[in-house]
Order: C-alpha cells, then sequence, then structure tokens
C-alpha cells in the first residue's frame, strides 16, 4: 500500500477537525505489527496529500504504554509517509517554558522500561545514529510555522519521557530539573527512534500544558489542567499545521538525511537473514539488499 502521502500528523483526534481540510477518508491498515492505534484519517490540506493518526485511539483509549508504537509508525510508512508531525503535551520542567507556550526539543532522554523501542527483533540487528533524534530541518521548518501563529515558541530543549499512566513524583520531577531536562511527557520515546529507523523525518510540536509537580506556587499538573490548555491550544496547533503544509510541499526536499537512515546501520550480513525476516522488514529494508 501507497498513496504518496508524505506528511502526517500523531495526536489526538481532534486535530482533524479543521478548517480546511478536505477530501476527508478513513483508512484501515495492517502491519506485521499489528494495528495502529486507530484508523488513519487522510484529507487535502493546502493542497497537499497528509494523514492524521491518533496515538491514543479515537476516544483516548490507549494508555501510554499499550500504544502500538511500531504498527503506527510501520502503518504511516506504508502510505508514503516522509515527515511526521507529534503533537504532544508536554509539562515544563523549567520557568521559562510557560504553560500555553510552545515547545520544539532537540534533545530526547529515555525514561521508560516497557517498551519495544526498535523493529529489529526478528533476527536482523541494526544500530542507528540517534544523538540528534529529531530532524533539525524538520523542527525548523515546524518553529517557523508556528511562529507564524502568533504563539510563543521556543526552539530547542531536551525531552524526557516517562513510562506513566501516573505523572512525577516531586522527587521524581525534581531529579529531572537536576539533569537538565527543559519537558517531560510520555509518547516521544520510542516513537522518534521508530520513525528513525523507517527513515521517516521526525519533529515535536510539544504544547507545554502546567509545571509537573516541582513548582510550588503553581497547582499541581492534573488531567483537567491538561485539557484545558490543549483545548485552547487547538487552534494554535491546527493553524501551525496548515502553515506547514502550505510552507513545506511534498515535493520540497529538506537538508537532512534521514531517508538514507539505515545505509550504515545494517550489521546482519544478508545471507544470514531467513527469508522470513526479510519478508517482515521488507519495506524498509528491501532497498539495502
Amino acid at each position: 500500500m501507497n498513496t504518496d502521502i508524505s506528511l502526517a500528523f500523531i495526536g489526538g483526534s481532534g486535530l482533524y477537525d479543521m478548517p480546511g481540510l478536505t477530501d476527508k477518508k478513513e483508512l484501515g491498515v495492517d502491519t506485521p505489527f499489528g494495528e495502529p492505534s486507530s484508523t488513519i484519517m487522510t484529507g487535502i490540506l493546502s493542497n497537499q496529500k497528509v494523514a492524521f493518526l491518533a496515538r491514543h485511539g479515537k476516544g483516548h483509549t490507549i494508555s501510554p504504554s499499550e500504544i502500538n508504537y511500531r504498527a503506527n509508525i510501520y502503518a504511516l510508512k506504508l502510505l508514503g509517509v516522509k515527515r511526521i508531525i507529534s503533537v504532544s503535551a508536554v509539562g515544563s520542567l523549567q520557568e521559562e517554558f510557560a504553560p500555553g507556550n510552545i515547545v520544539i526539543p532537540d534533545g530526547l532522554f529515555d525514561n521508560t522500561r516497557k517498551r519495544i523501542s526498535s523493529f529489529f527483533d526478528n533476527g536482523i540487528v541494526a544500530h542507528i545514529g540517534v544523538a540528534d533524534p529529531f530532524c533539525l530541518d524538520l523542527s525548523k521548518a515546524l518553529a517557523k510555522s508556528v511562529k507564524d501563529t502568533g504563539a510563543t515558541v521556543h526552539e530547542g530543549g531536551d525531552f524526557i519521557t516517562i513510562e506513566g499512566p501516573h505523572f512525577s513524583t516531586k522527587a521524581e520531577s525534581n531529579i529531572f530539573r537536576q539533569w537538565g531536562m527543559s519537558i517531560i511527557g510520555m509518547t516521544t520515546s520510542p516513537e522518534a527512534f521508530l520513525a528513525r529507523e523507517a527513515e521517516i523525518c521526525y519533529a515535536v510540536m510539544g504544547h507545554v500544558t502546567d509545571y509537573d509537580v516541582w513548582h510550588i506556587s503553581e497547582i499541581p499538573v492534573s488531567v483537567e489542567i491538561i485539557i484545558r490548555t490543549l483545548i485552547q491550544n487547538t487552534t494554535t496547533a491546527q493553524d501551525a499545521l496548515r502553515n506547514l503544509a502550505n510552507n513545506l510541499p511534498s515535493n520540497q526536499n529538506l537538508n537532512c538525511n534521514c531517508s538514507n537512515t539505515l545505509a550504515d546501520a545494517l550489521i546482519t550480513h544478508a545471507d544470514a537473514m531467513t527469508n522470513e525476516a526479510k519478508k517482515h522488514l521488507g519495506l524498509l529494508i528491501d532497498k539495502y539488499l
């Protein structure tokens, strides 16, 4: 399956209820890793084919630890996606990142414990480079698109992913601050790593909803606070995504190397790969065999 959809957005199901999105269709996609979190909504935005995937399922029924991250990324790869924007609610670990601001991070710390973070676990080994886990060129384009909405945007910052689904303790939050982390969330790992393995550019639009639990003069994070801030930021997110689709046409190349990540990463000899393993990962590796 390949519908030549170059740009995809992962986030809440409310993202695709936006003005200007036309020719909407829902696609069910099967993958070797199971079913993605939801059907994939496709449409035309700013004259570009785009796709939307509800990370937690429609109605938010899937916990962060239970998300089938591999199926989600693989399904988008099947559709031909070359760029993914993750729209995520994040907590702030630094005073300057205030609720209502948007952060485009450039660093990632994986503090999860239960998740499969690679496609390569079936007799084929690959070691990808993730020193810079987000596509720097796509992040730059995303930051401009957000700035054009008038929102307060912070470019750069280290994003720590925790397992969840509970929020941090005060002790944990303070330690993360001492480590120099900027924002905190529950889903960017392993999403970013899998996107890199799939040779898809990936960037995050982090919507700051709260000051986690470390800030003594602010109300601790709660679901109510997160939802309220996200609702307030929905228009900003939609406007930014529309700007990006308009500013970054599907035929415009980026200067990054995301599309050939696996060129020097596969370490298993071709003659040692079973036919089953090669078939399982063919979408990712066939061009290198």
